[in-house]
């Protein structure tokens, strides 16, 4: 079954067993570069290019944000964000962001809002002792390009032990941190054979592609642990492995 529609399942369950109000009301924007992850933040993350934005939902005390490429704004009940059609990138993206809001609100996730300011460069520097403290030494398969993180992970690794995939055609086919950035479509399965562990982006749970992600490790055998705070509430339910060392 679909990732995302597990989630809303479980949604529903975690809404009932906790007594929550179906008209209680959730509202989305979309955040603008600086908002979301701060006006010191290195320009070279996608975020500040602003062809992807952040948006972020708003339930009672709690905020929940999902990385996506179809920004917008949205405000309904909780009976309306669990009926969102998730066929739709946009609506999942509200979906995801909702998700995360209610979960913290009742302490199920934690690390629903992206870092800011310096704060992604640092999370990039503790991420090779997070991935190694789980796995040890092992040949990574990165999937989705987040700049501070590769950097770190190359300089702990070397270029022998990490390869990149992304879908971005800006990225596909450059050269980053003397990685060839391969296709996330069409060579995965290259990168899935060759790497002991994968790590991927939360985002995925948004641009529809972790189903593939999650069902391409399987048949493999091999580990795949997600980063970012998007995909906090979704892995919290579904428990999936997820890194993200300093969202808040």
């Amino acid at each position: 079954m679909d990732i995302l529609e597990r989630a809303r399942m479980e949604l529903k369950r975690i809404a009932s067993d906790y007594n929550l109000d179906r008209e209680g009301r959730i509202t989305v924007r979309a955040l603008t570069p600086d908002e979301a992850i701060g006006a010191r933040a290195d320009e070279n993350f996608v975020i500040k290019k602003g062809k992807e934005r952040i948006i972020e939902a708003v339930y009672r005390d709690a905020r929940g944000q999902a990385f996506t490429d179809a920004p917008g704004n949205w405000s309904g009940t909780l009976s309306e964000l669990m009926a969102l059609d998730l066929r739709i990138t946009g609506y999942r993206a509200v979906f995801t962001a909702g998700l995360n809001a209610i979960l913290r609100h009742l302490g199920l996730a934690d690390g629903t809002v992206h870092c800011k300011d310096e704060e992604p460069m640092k999370c990039g520097a503790k991420m090779p002792d997070k991935i190694h403290s789980l796995f040890g030494t092992k040949r990574i398969g990165m999937i989705g390009l987040q700049p501070a993180i590769l950097k770190e992970m190359v300089d702990a690794y070397g270029k022998v032990g990490m390869k990149i995939a992304d879908l971005n055609p800006d990225n596909i086919g450059q050269i980053r941190e003397d990685l060839l950035v391969l296709n996330g479509e069409t060579e995965l399965d290259d990168l899935i054979q060759w790497c002991d562990v994968g790590l991927a982006t939360g985002s995925s749970v948004v641009n529809g592609t972790i189903n593939d992600i999650l069902e391409r490790f399987n048949a493999a055998g091999k580990p795949v642990v997600f980063f970012g705070n998007t995909i906090s509430g979704v892995a919290a339910l579904l428990n999936l492995q997820r890194v993200c060392p300093l969202a808040r």
